[in-house]
């Protein structure tokens, strides 16, 4: 059963459509012809809990509900998506809110991790205040899956036909869950490849699907963020079209996650336990 939210929208909501047609002028054969195109949009979005403002992104303006869930789990500052009692999601000329309540145990959690890591500078990695909070190891992940190699060359060709915004922009990055005999059950996109994550973590966990089901996809390179938030799922096996960092493979080799990168048509590379992706043996009449 889906996870719904108390979700309240305020005054009325002035939210931007994730995806808009401009004018524009196209070189084509030489020839200067006036025209239009589609383009993403990307609008700041800003969270706060229990009042308090915690961060703020730029993303597309759209799967906000799954945004709120899956970047507050990913965050550390719920543990299940249940945690969050209350969701307002706020428009404004500036961009939009998502006010968040959670319970007075995880709030003080977040209040006193905030007065430790307070101080004159920033480390700058995408907001994160502290170095170690930076480099923190990713939660471990599960036996999961064992698949054939086809079945990885399988999943990532449905992913780029499901990349329904991508398609008319050309602009935004995608995250997919495929499942065996089911495909891919859900998908995000987000001009932001964590951004696109986050919505897609938020999505199962709404949803109540068990990440150790199924295999990540990404069209983007694997940082390490990008495999801690996968952890936080619970995926074991995390499929993406570009390469990764030396940090992500030493992160994913440690919380016990397959990470497999650079897959296009048939061929890929697997950076840490291969052993989930195996031949399946045949049996001999």
């Amino acid at each position: 059963m889906e996870r719904v939210l108390s979700i309240a929208l305020v005054h009325p909501p002035r939210l931007p459509l994730p995806a808009l047609s401009v004018a524009r002028t196209a070189s084509l054969a030489g020839q200067l012809v006036p025209g239009a195109r589609l383009v993403a949009e990307e609008t700041a979005v800003a969270f706060t809990y229990n009042g308090t403002s915690h961060a703020v992104m730029m993303a597309t303006p759209a799967d906000l509900e799954d945004f709120a869930a899956g970047l507050s789990l990913t965050e550390g500052m719920v543990g299940t998506v249940d945690d969050i009692s209350d969701l307002a999601i706020v428009g404004t000329d500036l961009g939009i809110e998502l006010r968040m309540w959670i319970c007075d145990t995880h709030m003080r959690s977040y209040t006193a991790r905030r007065r430790i890591s307070a101080g004159p500078t920033g480390c700058g990695l995408c907001g994160v205040e502290s170095l170690s909070e930076a480099s923190r190891p990713a939660r471990r992940v599960g036996a999961g899956l064992r698949v054939a190699p086809e079945t990885i060359s399988t999943a990532m060709a449905a992913l780029s036909p499901a990349q329904m915004l991508h398609r008319g922009t050309r602009a935004v990055h995608a995250a997919a869950f495929w499942q065996p005999r089911k495909g891919i059950v859900a998908i995000r996109e987000d001009v932001g490849r964590h951004n696109a994550l986050d919505k897609l973590v938020g999505a199962l966990a709404r949803r109540r699907i068990d990440g150790g089901s199924g295999i990540v996809l990404l069209t983007s390179r694997v940082s390490v963020e990008m495999v801690q938030k996968t952890a936080v799922l619970g995926a074991s096996i995390l499929v993406a079209v570009s390469a990764p960092t030396a940090l992500a493979v030493r992160v994913a080799e440690a919380c016990g996650m397959t990470l497999v990168a650079i897959a296009r048509g048939q061929d890929f590379e697997i950076f840490s336990h291969p052993k989930r992706v195996a031949p399946i043996a045949r049996k001999s009449s």
